[in-house]
Protein backbone atom coordinates (compact mmCIF):
# COMPACT_ATOMS: atom_id res chain seq x y z
CA UNK A 1 0.00 0.00 0.00
CA UNK A 2 2.94 2.38 1.11
CA UNK A 3 4.93 1.71 -1.76
CA UNK A 4 1.76 1.94 -4.20
CA UNK A 5 1.73 5.22 -3.17
CA UNK A 6 5.27 6.26 -3.36
CA UNK A 7 5.87 4.49 -6.89
CA UNK A 8 2.69 6.41 -8.02
CA UNK A 9 4.06 9.90 -6.52
CA UNK A 10 7.36 9.51 -8.48
CA UNK A 11 5.85 8.10 -11.50
CA UNK A 12 3.83 11.53 -11.69
CA UNK A 13 6.50 13.68 -10.76
CA UNK A 14 8.36 11.95 -13.37
CA UNK A 15 6.04 13.01 -15.26
CA UNK A 16 6.31 16.55 -14.40
CA UNK A 17 10.09 16.56 -15.44
CA UNK A 18 9.21 15.24 -18.98
CA UNK A 19 7.00 18.01 -19.70
CA UNK A 20 9.09 20.26 -18.34
CA UNK A 21 12.12 18.79 -20.50
CA UNK A 22 9.36 19.02 -23.56
CA UNK A 23 8.27 22.82 -22.80
CA UNK A 24 12.09 24.20 -22.24
CA UNK A 25 12.41 22.06 -25.59
CA UNK A 26 9.94 24.72 -27.56
CA UNK A 27 12.12 27.55 -26.48
CA UNK A 28 14.00 28.58 -29.03
CA UNK A 29 17.87 29.80 -28.68
CA UNK A 30 18.34 30.99 -32.44
CA UNK A 31 18.54 28.01 -33.82
CA UNK A 32 15.32 26.92 -35.98
CA UNK A 33 13.23 23.43 -34.69
CA UNK A 34 10.20 22.04 -35.98
CA UNK A 35 9.16 21.62 -32.20
CA UNK A 36 8.58 25.65 -31.61
CA UNK A 37 5.77 25.50 -34.03
CA UNK A 38 4.08 22.85 -31.98
CA UNK A 39 1.66 25.43 -29.98
CA UNK A 40 0.57 26.91 -33.25
CA UNK A 41 -2.77 27.06 -33.64
CA UNK A 42 -4.66 27.00 -37.36
CA UNK A 43 -8.12 27.94 -38.04
CA UNK A 44 -9.03 24.91 -40.59
CA UNK A 45 -12.88 25.70 -41.81
CA UNK A 46 -14.30 26.94 -38.36
CA UNK A 47 -12.49 24.89 -36.45
CA UNK A 48 -8.78 25.36 -34.47
CA UNK A 49 -6.60 22.61 -35.29
CA UNK A 50 -2.39 22.36 -34.69
CA UNK A 51 -0.27 23.76 -37.54
CA UNK A 52 1.37 19.57 -38.48
CA UNK A 53 -2.47 18.46 -39.22
CA UNK A 54 -3.20 20.96 -41.70
CA UNK A 55 1.30 21.64 -43.01
CA UNK A 56 4.22 19.98 -43.45
CA UNK A 57 7.05 21.24 -41.23
CA UNK A 58 10.71 20.93 -42.00
CA UNK A 59 13.95 22.56 -41.70
CA UNK A 60 15.33 23.93 -44.67
CA UNK A 61 18.92 25.20 -42.24
CA UNK A 62 19.74 25.59 -39.07
CA UNK A 63 18.11 28.98 -38.80
CA UNK A 64 15.01 28.41 -41.10
CA UNK A 65 11.42 26.26 -40.87
CA UNK A 66 9.45 25.89 -44.53
CA UNK A 67 6.08 25.43 -43.68
CA UNK A 68 4.07 23.80 -46.80
CA UNK A 69 0.07 23.66 -46.29
CA UNK A 70 -1.65 20.59 -47.82
CA UNK A 71 -4.57 22.83 -49.34
CA UNK A 72 -3.37 26.22 -51.42
CA UNK A 73 -6.15 27.82 -49.22
CA UNK A 74 -4.65 27.38 -46.17
CA UNK A 75 -1.52 29.61 -47.28
CA UNK A 76 -2.29 32.74 -46.02
CA UNK A 77 -4.11 31.50 -43.04
CA UNK A 78 -1.16 29.21 -41.55
CA UNK A 79 1.06 32.21 -42.51
CA UNK A 80 -1.30 34.48 -40.21
CA UNK A 81 -1.32 31.89 -37.07
CA UNK A 82 2.26 31.51 -36.97
CA UNK A 83 2.75 35.81 -37.26
CA UNK A 84 -0.18 35.50 -34.45
CA UNK A 85 1.40 32.84 -32.03
CA UNK A 86 3.40 35.44 -30.23
CA UNK A 87 6.71 33.76 -30.85
CA UNK A 88 8.41 36.60 -32.54
CA UNK A 89 8.97 35.22 -35.82
CA UNK A 90 8.17 36.86 -39.38
CA UNK A 91 7.19 33.92 -41.86
CA UNK A 92 7.52 35.15 -45.53
CA UNK A 93 5.13 33.49 -48.50
CA UNK A 94 7.27 32.11 -51.63
CA UNK A 95 4.55 30.10 -53.63
CA UNK A 96 2.91 27.72 -51.99
CA UNK A 97 6.33 27.41 -49.59
CA UNK A 98 6.33 30.02 -46.37
CA UNK A 99 9.63 30.51 -44.90
CA UNK A 100 9.71 30.93 -41.34
CA UNK A 101 13.48 32.58 -40.19
CA UNK A 102 14.41 32.70 -36.91
CA UNK A 103 15.55 36.50 -36.08
CA UNK A 104 18.38 36.48 -34.34
CA UNK A 105 18.39 36.83 -29.97
CA UNK A 106 18.93 40.34 -28.47
CA UNK A 107 20.30 40.74 -25.06
CA UNK A 108 16.22 42.02 -24.18
CA UNK A 109 14.68 38.40 -25.96
CA UNK A 110 17.10 36.72 -24.34
CA UNK A 111 16.00 37.79 -20.61
CA UNK A 112 12.77 37.65 -21.63
CA UNK A 113 12.67 33.82 -22.47
CA UNK A 114 14.84 33.47 -19.35
CA UNK A 115 11.89 34.33 -17.30
CA UNK A 116 9.77 32.36 -19.69
CA UNK A 117 11.64 29.60 -18.44
CA UNK A 118 12.15 30.41 -15.08
CA UNK A 119 8.18 30.29 -15.01
CA UNK A 120 8.10 26.99 -16.55
CA UNK A 121 10.63 25.47 -14.15
CA UNK A 122 8.57 27.00 -11.26
CA UNK A 123 4.93 25.33 -12.59
CA UNK A 124 7.34 22.05 -12.75
CA UNK A 125 8.17 22.60 -8.85
CA UNK A 126 4.57 23.42 -7.98
CA UNK A 127 3.08 20.44 -9.98
CA UNK A 128 5.78 18.11 -8.10
CA UNK A 129 4.83 19.55 -4.69
CA UNK A 130 1.21 18.82 -5.40
CA UNK A 131 2.33 15.42 -5.91
CA UNK A 132 3.88 15.21 -2.54
CA UNK A 133 1.03 16.62 -0.82
CA UNK A 134 -1.64 14.21 -2.37
CA UNK A 135 0.98 11.46 -1.39
CA UNK A 136 0.90 13.08 1.84
CA UNK A 137 -2.93 12.89 2.54
CA UNK A 138 -3.00 9.58 0.88
CA UNK A 139 -0.76 8.49 3.82
CA UNK A 140 -2.66 10.51 6.53
CA UNK A 141 -5.62 8.89 4.79
CA UNK A 142 -4.23 5.37 5.78
CA UNK A 143 -2.93 6.14 8.96
CA UNK A 144 -6.74 7.31 9.86
CA UNK A 145 -8.06 4.32 9.09
CA UNK A 146 -5.83 2.40 11.24
CA UNK A 147 -4.51 0.35 7.89
CA UNK A 148 -0.53 1.49 8.95
CA UNK A 149 1.21 3.01 11.98
CA UNK A 150 2.96 6.32 13.14
CA UNK A 151 6.30 4.74 12.51
CA UNK A 152 5.01 3.83 8.76
CA UNK A 153 3.54 6.80 8.33
CA UNK A 154 6.64 9.11 8.80
CA UNK A 155 9.26 6.74 7.26
CA UNK A 156 7.00 7.15 3.98
CA UNK A 157 6.36 10.85 4.08
CA UNK A 158 10.60 10.96 4.86
CA UNK A 159 10.82 8.37 1.46
CA UNK A 160 8.84 11.03 -0.68
CA UNK A 161 9.96 14.11 0.74
CA UNK A 162 13.43 12.55 -0.52
CA UNK A 163 11.59 11.44 -3.84
CA UNK A 164 10.00 15.35 -4.63
CA UNK A 165 13.91 16.75 -3.53
CA UNK A 166 15.10 14.41 -6.26
CA UNK A 167 13.14 15.73 -8.67
CA UNK A 168 12.96 19.69 -8.15
CA UNK A 169 17.20 19.41 -8.05
CA UNK A 170 16.56 17.83 -11.47
CA UNK A 171 14.52 20.91 -12.21
CA UNK A 172 16.75 22.92 -10.97
CA UNK A 173 19.27 21.42 -13.12
CA UNK A 174 17.71 21.55 -16.16
CA UNK A 175 16.76 25.36 -15.68
CA UNK A 176 20.60 25.93 -15.26
CA UNK A 177 21.33 23.79 -18.39
CA UNK A 178 18.47 26.62 -20.14
CA UNK A 179 20.04 29.44 -19.22
CA UNK A 180 23.26 28.91 -20.15
CA UNK A 181 22.11 27.73 -23.53
CA UNK A 182 20.19 30.61 -23.67
CA UNK A 183 22.34 33.27 -22.70
CA UNK A 184 25.04 31.81 -24.81
CA UNK A 185 25.45 34.14 -27.54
Amino acid sequence: MINDIKQSAEQKMHKSLEVLKADLGKVRTGRAHTGILDHVQVDYYGSMLPINQVANITLADARTITVQPWEKSMIAKVEKAIRDADLGLNPATNGDLIRVPMPMLTEERRKDLIKLVRGESEAAKVSIRNVRRDANDALKKLLKDKEIGEDEERRAQDDIQKITDKHIAEVDKLLQAKETDLMAV
